[in-house]
């Protein structure tokens, strides 16, 4: 049965809130919005915080009530109320949003020591020692086989000087800003933040270090990420400024390493493997990606990149293997036309969602 806003709100319409009614009848619902797949998406809108945090059990029964539904893929609300008398957090119906508050480039705040991110129950990195290595791609895909799991999925893109998750995610348009908080971008049911949302296509970002961690620090802390499972963190090779500040300014749950085969990405994925050693932060396994290519004409297998050498490092450090992907033309395919192949069906689809299983199975997502 194909899901409608009729429905939902009928649904919605059976959840009691305080002070009397319900979600629907006490006009708290704002933003409904139903994606393709079936994801189903709204905010609580409260007068004031004090109601927002009273209106936490009607949000879980709305999110478990939806999710019982024929026809809902997944569920994502999130309540929001007034920064102050003055600062109302969200635009009424036929209002106009006011741009986000994200000054590109300020330099960070101080910080006593990491901080969490309210909803947010893990953060897991997703690192390579170099690029090239299809990170990013592997982040995006992961996302989606986690969303279609089951999971309340969000990506921070951090490769700030290459930011390509709006296009691998199909997400076009600026963020909206309510009040001083900004809303994530929703892709495939995964929510995603991005510096090249903030910018136009093409144009480079000339910055120092202190503006990298700045711009960090307000994707982590200022963006309304709701609540999430995991947040992945797709974040630029090496080893430099925006994985220290991560862990410096963030719980890290851990990290995903991402390696092809081959002996020249396998010296560098040390090298992120010993960075996050120094740090603190725990190697959650390692991937190798563009692990084997089929010949699509004649089903001819071919190790373009070598095979299996990230499993016998894992194994020579004493880390979790969590799987390997092919290499195969319908994942460049699919990330430039902005639907990740692991939204689909098929032996890569499948690659991904393994992968996602583990992670699920193992507690870390």
């Amino acid at each position: 049965m194909m899901i409608d806003r009729d429905r939902i709100l009928e649904s919605l319409a059976t959840i009691q809130v305080p002070g009397g009614g319900n979600l629907v009848s006490a006009d708290l619902v704002r933003a409904l919005q139903i994606s393709d797949d079936g994801t189903v998406r709204f905010v609580i809108e409260a007068p004031d915080a004090q109601l927002a945090r009273a209106l936490e059990p009607a949000r879980a029964q709305a999110e478990s009530l939806l999710r019982g539904m024929t026809g809902v893929a997944g569920v994502q609300i999130v309540t929001t109320a007034p920064a102050g008398k003055s600062s109302p957090v969200a635009a009424r119906s036929g209002g106009a949003a006011p741009p986000p508050d994200l000054k590109i480039g300020r330099h960070p705040t101080p910080q006593a020591g990491p901080e969490a991110i309210p909803g947010v129950d893990r953060i897991v990195a997703i690192g390579s020692g170099k690029g090239g290595v299809g990170k990013s791609t592997l982040t995006a895909n992961l996302a989606v086989a986690l969303a279609r799991a089951g999971r309340r999925v969000g990506i921070l893109d951090a490769d700030i000087y290459g930011p390509s998750q709006p296009r691998m995610l199909g997400v076009t348009g600026r963020p909206r800003s309510e009040g001083d908080r900004i809303q994530p971008m929703y892709g495939h049911g995964v929510a995603m933040m991005s510096l090249g949302l903030m910018m136009n296509e093409g144009q480079a970002l000339v910055w120092r270090g202190p503006m990298l961690q700045g711009a960090l620090q307000q994707m982590l802390n200022q963006v309304e990420w709701g609540k999430l499972d995991v947040l992945l963190v797709d974040l630029p090779p090496g080893t430099g400024d925006v994985q220290l500040s991560l862990c410096q300014k963030a719980p890290v749950t851990g990290a995903v390493i991402v390696s092809t085969p081959q002996d020249v990405a396998l010296i560098d994925a040390r090298r992120a493997i010993d960075m996050f050693d120094k740090l603190k932060t725990p190697v959650l396994g390692l991937v190798e990606n563009m692990s084997t290519y089929v010949c699509p004409n004649c089903g001819h297998e071919e190790h373009l990149f070598g095979h299996g050498g990230v499993a016998a490092e894992a194994q020579a450090r004493g880390l979790p293997f969590l799987g390997e992907v092919p290499l195969d033309l319908s994942v460049r395919i699919a990330g430039d036309s902005g639907t990740p192949v692991a939204a689909g069906e098929g032996p890569v689809a499948d690659a991904y969602m393994r992968l996602a299983r583990r992670l699920i199975e193992s507690g870390v997502a």
